[in-house]
């Protein structure tokens, strides 16, 4: 399979190459290349000191020995001087956090082999390894007088158990016995089979020394049944504040409430008693009340979640952001207690937000970071006890690098220059935005253009129309090398936020509610026509992907049109029925993306399956995916494979070795993944007829 990948590698650049001279065109050094992934840097999770003077930051980057994502930890001044390293070498240092009065600083780091968490005094600089845990720590938080750290970390349990097997006889080799599983979710994209056990709290002196657990029982103490929490301290650091799902069904559930933990004794309190999910809780300077996210479940495809404050008991719920139909994340209390931070998605821009105490909402900034993500969601920033806040940043032509401002003050200074060198040296893409009508509704729908530097307007530029996943996120104004290299190698990229995206409020996204794919197909075309219309796009050279839900959608689309040249289904759901008994996340098919179980409405699950359409495929079709994908496992794309085969309908299958979802843990492999689709399309490329050639 390796010289296979290797094989296909090499005659995927002769195309490239051969198709840039054929077109008269040469690779410009002042372009964008697939190696440039190694040289791109991003900014994330930045953290402001108490007294808003210094910014420590995670410095992201791919190394290119290793072929491995790394970060670092930066430190900067307000005003942008000493941009400097805390931490250096291709390790995973992440987290970063400052005790309450500045001193020191706390972060998880696997440098030692393993993630374990450490504390940096930051007079000195000295470091020491404060845990030795099996499992890593996440979710860390400071008590209020700075004495003791909480954190969240698996506690291993026992798998089940049938027969005591005999041992081998000295020397003898037996191969690995067989593992056990008897719980619904029994592996997980991105962290492959499970370990029995449950993610539990824990408290660590600031010292070192044995942590303390806090929490016991089969129940998952965390955001999730598979780890990771966010615990806030009350002020006077008696308690804990978490969300969990603590029920015996925990499993069939995504709803989760909001408990206390009381240090002194563990005993545990009950906060939050509706139907839905509670999460990210923040308690105010003042210990009188808890400011949360969630929502009431309807059981739709997607719901707006809203910022909420409730009494320090769980009495008097209320939302603060009513007024917004956008999905509000992370908050965070303004010192005085005036009011909540937060985050928010609207038209395909991450904005920084504040609601005060009777609901009214302010923007405080746009065009807050992803840390290298193409999609919305995710992002971190912190608020000062003056009020000076931090944010990473991002535009199409601006990489990942972090902003300071305040309330009330004009202009939000970008502070790091992480990408500046590279970027004086390479063109990008020029970005535009734009809007269409759906041919389905005449519906307003939102798109980009990301065009070929040294655009042309004269020309005519071949186009590939790249489609989000989720389905349920969205696409803007944010950086995406994938794009950009796309467009350095002569290509117009479109895309857009079709029905079910989000940022848009939650009418909009339901459009696809038990019905995705569907009427999503419109919005695309519309706008794949709204681009030909500009005058500059070839339309004899028009081509399609997507991954994931972009996946589905790529086959949707050649399923009802014969107007690409070829796609590129990159991790797709091909069959649900079959994806929702393989799948990391099986309650979400039969719950919120359909109306029950596949045998209970299999006309459901069969319509919306595209390999139940796959006689109408005339377009060649190549399908990627990672064979660790456990969120659309490979089985999926192998069917739709199989299904073109038979049908004799040109295609490909690209297995990408010790990849999850996403095909971008390993820098080779997201860059493999760009190439892969691009020469897909070359060879595909419709070719104006030499003289005395035949044209095809």
């Amino acid at each position: 399979m390796k010289r296979t990948i290797r094989s296909f590698a090499c005659g995927l650049m002769v195309t490239l190459a051969a198709a840039l001279v054929t077109a008269g065109e040469h690779p410009a050094t002042d372009r964008l290349t697939a190696m440039d992934v190694f040289n791109i840097q991003y900014g994330a999770d930045p953290q402001i000191s108490p007294d808003g003077s210094k910014i420590v930051y995670v410095r992201q980057f791919c190394d290119i020995m290793t072929d491995k994502r790394a970060s670092n930890l930066w430190i900067v001044n307000r005003d942008g001087t000493q941009n400097r390293p805390l931490t250096t070498g291709s390790f995973s240092d992440t987290s970063p956090r400052w005790s309450p009065d500045g001193t020191r600083l706390a972060c998880v780091s696997d440098r030692d082999g393993h993630p374990q968490l450490y504390v940096r005094w930051m007079d000195t600089g000295q470091t020491a390894k404060i845990t030795d845990l099996e499992f890593p720590p996440s979710g860390i938080a400071w008590s209020p007088d700075g004495k003791l750290i909480s954190f969240a970390a698996l506690v291993a349990g026992s798998e089940p158990r049938l027969a005591e097997l005999p041992k081998p006889p000295a020397g003898a080799h037996w191969a690995d016995p067989p593992k056990l599983f008897d719980r619904l979710v029994y592996r997980f994209n991105g962290q492959g089979y499970l370990k029995p056990g449950f993610t539990q709290l824990f408290v660590v002196s600031a010292d070192g020394g044995a942590p303390r657990q806090l929490t016991t029982g089969n129940f998952p103490h965390g955001t999730s049944a598979l780890g990771g929490a966010s615990t806030a301290w009350t002020p006077d650091g008696q308690y804990l504040i978490f969300a969990a799902k603590l029920e015996p069904d925990y499993e069939y559930t995504y709803h989760r409430q909001i408990y206390e933990l009381r240090l002194a004794d563990g005993q545990i309190k009950q906060l939050t008693h509706r139907e839905g999910p509670n999460n990210s809780p923040q308690v105010s300077p003042d210990g009188q009340r808890i400011a949360y996210t969630g929502y009431d479940d309807r059981y739709q495809g997607h719901q707006t979640t809203y910022l909420y404050v409730m009494d320090r008991d769980g009495s008097h719920p209320r939302p603060l952001s009513a007024s917004l139909d956008r999905d509000a994340e992370n908050p965070e209390w303004a010192a005085d207690g005036s009011g909540v931070y937060f985050l928010y998605d609207d038209q395909g821009d991450t904005k920084l937000g504040f609601a005060s105490l009777d609901g009214k909402v302010t923007i405080l900034a746009n065009h807050v970071g992803t840390g290298g993500s193409s999609y919305g969601g995710g992002h971190a920033f912190t608020v000062a006890r003056d009020g000076t806040f931090a944010i990473p940043y991002t535009l199409p032509d601006e990489p990942g690098d972090i902003a300071v401002g305040r309330a009330g003050e004009s202009g939000i200074p970008i502070i790091t220059a992480l990408n500046r060198e590279l970027l004086r040296q390479k063109k990008l893409g020029q970005v535009e935005e734009f809007w269409f009508n759906s041919s389905k509704d005449q519906r307003k729908i939102e798109g980009w253009l990301v065009k070929p530097p040294d655009f042309d307007p004269a020309k005519k530029y071949p186009l590939i129309l790249e489609i989000h996943g989720g389905p349920f996120a969205n696409y803007g104004d944010r950086f995406d090398i994938m794009k950009q290299i796309w467009a350095a190698l002569g290509y117009v990229v479109l895309y857009v936020n079709p029905r079910g995206s989000t940022s848009y409020g939650e009418e909009f996204a339901n459009l696809i509610h038990h019905a995705y794919p569907g009427d999503d197909f419109y919005d695309l075309d519309s706008g794949v026509s709204a681009a030909v219309a500009k005058g500059y796009i070839d339309p004899e050279n028009l081509f399609v992907t997507g991954g994931s839900g972009g996946g589905v959608l790529t086959c949707w689309m050649v399923e009802r049109s014969t107007r690409f040249r070829a796609a590129a289904s990159l991790y797709p759901v091909i069959n649900w029925y079959s994806w929702t008994l393989t799948a990391d996340i099986p309650i979400i098919g039969v719950k919120y993306w359909f109306p029950g179980p596949p045998w209970e409405y299999p006309q459901q699950y069969y319509e919306r399956s595209v390999i139940n359409h796959v006689q109408k495929v005339k377009t060649p079709t190549m399908l990627m995916t990672g064979e660790d994908d456990y969120r659309t496992p490979i089985s999926e794309a192998e069917q739709f494979y199989e299904a073109l085969k038979l049908r004799k309908v040109d295609t490909l299958l690209v297995r990408v070795p010790g990849e999850p979802h996403g095909i971008s843990q390993r820098p080779s492999h997201l860059i493999a993944k760009t190439l892969y689709v691009a020469g897909w399309f070359e060879q595909h490329r419709a070719r104006p007829a030499r003289a005395g050639a035949t044209a095809r």
